[in-house]
């Protein structure tokens, strides 16, 4: 048998069918899927201090399994002393089973550790991709508060291949994606 992630097997199981009938589409193909998820970190101070690139990328592939990218600077700010090619940043892109995993782990661990958390705002672009913003990292169980030298927060962004609001908001509920 193969494996197969648990949010995944209720999306096709469950979710899947479900949409097919509430919105009355005739090809299983119509149905909107979640193509990525994206983790990025804006690290401004990086500009004094390099070791915070580091440290936060170790952080940040505990959290989600794989490789993270550094992202520099595209322009030179002189008032930020932020000169074009700097690292200021990271981010990963998370796909397929990796995905699910990372996805299953927000919903069913990390979430709830939130405090004073009752759900979150449907802060949709217009083409079915939600953006969230986490203001403690850890709230994940893979970081250790001793490997931490500040709390940052991150952003999580769900891209889906609806481009309809509406579907994408009605295939993350049904996920598990807690909304207010």
């Amino acid at each position: 048998m193969i494996y197969q992630p648990r949010l995944k097997k209720i999306y096709l199981d469950e979710v899947s069918p479900k949409f097919i009938k509430e919105f009355s589409i005739k090809n299983i193909m119509q149905v909107p899927k979640i193509s990525a998820i994206c983790l990025s970190m804006g690290l401004g101070e990086a500009i004094n201090n390099f070791k915070v690139i580091e440290t936060n990328k170790q952080c940040l592939e505990k959290i989600c399994g794989q490789k993270v990218v550094i992202t520099h600077a595209k322009k030179a700010i002189s008032a930020f002393k932020l000169r074009a090619g700097m690292p200021i940043g990271i981010k990963v892109t998370l796909r397929r089973d990796r995905m699910w995993e990372f996805l299953d782990r927000l919903v069913s661990i990390a979430l709830p550790r939130v405090r004073d958390f009752k759900g979150l705002k449907s802060n949709f672009d217009k083409n079915g991709n939600l953006t969230i913003g986490i203001k403690e990292q850890i709230i994940f169980p893979e970081i250790d508060y001793k490997d931490i030298d500040k709390i940052r927060g991150l952003n999580i962004t769900f891209l889906t291949s609806s481009s309809l609001d509406i579907h994408a908001k009605f295939i993350l509920k049904n996920i598990g994606i807690p909304f207010k």
